[in-house]
């Protein structure tokens, strides 16, 4: 029997499922073709693999294969997104709008854009985690060219209306981007009727390996011009240049297969852990619920505790568990969570948060021995004198 503590982190990343893993690693080994090396069989093998990875992507999404653009990860696909389309249309205009509890992947690349000239918006949320879709609307100028909103939140798990914001940025004649690191396979996603010109997508986040992703680049209707950030070979239709990965592509294709054929059943199943959990953290006084109930990620219940230090929270649960106060991409810092401050959160409320990341491999009994340590942990702690902790580094995104 492992001593390991539950793993409930999987917003931050999630475990390489077996058979993803599978599907992996003969292209490590026998097939290890550059699927650039069109002149013979092993070039031949890899670039097979890649255009079927490519198809299946595209399929999740209601794409054509021709407008995923592989890239390193989500981070990469948003700066290529948010910087390309800022250099590419710098003539017609230098006004972006984004939202105040983007990924950092969103927000650092805008703040950049600010040092060259570039007007950002960035707008709030209401208490629920949601955008106001009137401000948004309101917040539109002649010069805007672009609308990052991310797909769901790596914190707190609120679902934004994505259909409904890309009807109005469609109207306003704006590119739409959204950063769906942590959508794609757990809800349904698609370009057309959602009217997105720009999506981010990653692999670990849904049992695929680390360090590949995509960027949906939309080619019709409006046809996307980007500047490319990364020059060198002319790979990924000029967009991205570089030796493409075949076996975490390999992986990232399988990944988000099995995602789709299992994701009714698997969002029935974890959307009632969640419940679980929540019913039994509720039952004491002082828990917060961060972000909408019922619009948010299946597996995701973040909760902020009153009467608690933050620090001393964390500590008291990491041996039983693996869980999180706020994003692994920003980690480095010790300040309270930019997304809970922005659901207007004080910064001790926002520290002494938990984010609970239930993924493919947890079970029943796992969330309930979970749900009785993290109570006895908080009711032994609201005995004790709420004492400042210095603070310590935990990771997660």
């Amino acid at each position: 029997m492992s001593n390991r503590p539950i793993y409930l982190d999987c917003q931050a990343t999630t475990p390489v499922d077996e058979r993803v893993l599978g599907a992996m690693l003969p292209y490590f080994t026998e097939h290890f073709g550059n699927p650039s090396s069109i002149s013979h069989l092993y070039g031949w093998e890899a670039e097979a693999a890649v255009k079927q990875a490519r198809e299946i992507l595209a399929a999740a999404i209601n794409a054509t294969p021709e407008e995923i653009i592989f890239t390193s990860g989500a981070t990469e696909a948003n700066n290529l997104a948010i910087k390309g389309v800022a250099e590419a249309y710098f003539q017609k205009g230098q006004h972006i709008i984004t939202v105040s509890t983007e990924h950092n992947a969103i927000l650092d690349p805008c703040k950049y854009l600010r040092t060259l000239g570039f007007d950002i918006t960035i707008l709030p949320v209401e208490k629920n985690g949601l955008i106001d879709l009137s401000e948004l609307e309101k917040a539109f100028r002649s010069d805007t060219i672009l609308v990052s909103v991310m797909a769901a939140n790596n914190e707190i798990g609120v679902l934004q209306p994505l259909a409904e914001i890309g009807a109005i940025c469609r109207d306003a004649g704006v590119l739409f981007h959204t950063d769906a690191a942590q959508a794609i396979g757990k809800i349904p996603l698609d370009m057309q009727t959602m009217k997105i010109d720009l999506m981010s997508l990653t692999a670990h986040k849904v049992y695929g390996p680390k360090g590949i992703g995509a960027l949906y680049v939309r080619r019709r209707n409006p046809r996307v011009q980007l500047a490319p950030q990364q020059h060198g070979g002319g790979h990924e239709r000029g967009m991205r240049s570089g030796t493409l990965y075949t076996p975490q592509i390999v992986g990232f294709g399988k990944a988000v297969a099995i995602a789709l054929l299992e994701q009714d059943t698997e969002n029935q199943r974890l959307t009632h852990l969640r419940k679980n959990l929540w019913e039994q953290l509720s039952g004491l006084e002082g828990i917060h619920l961060n972000g909408h109930f019922t619009q948010r990620l299946p597996g995701n219940l973040n909760i902020s505790v009153e009467q608690v230090d933050g620090s001393a929270l964390l500590l008291g649960l990491q041996a039983v568990m693996a869980v999180s106060s706020g994003s692994a991409c920003s980690s480095v810092t010790t300040a309270p969570s930019h997304v809970l401050t922005a659901l207007g959160h004080s910064e001790q409320l926002a520290y002494a948060s938990i984010r609970f990341g239930i993924g493919r491999f947890n079970t029943t009994a796992e969330i309930n021995s979970v749900a009785t340590h993290a109570i006895a942990t908080i009711q032994s702690l609201r005995r004790q004198p709420l004492l400042v902790i210095e603070s310590t580094t935990y990771t997660d995104s």
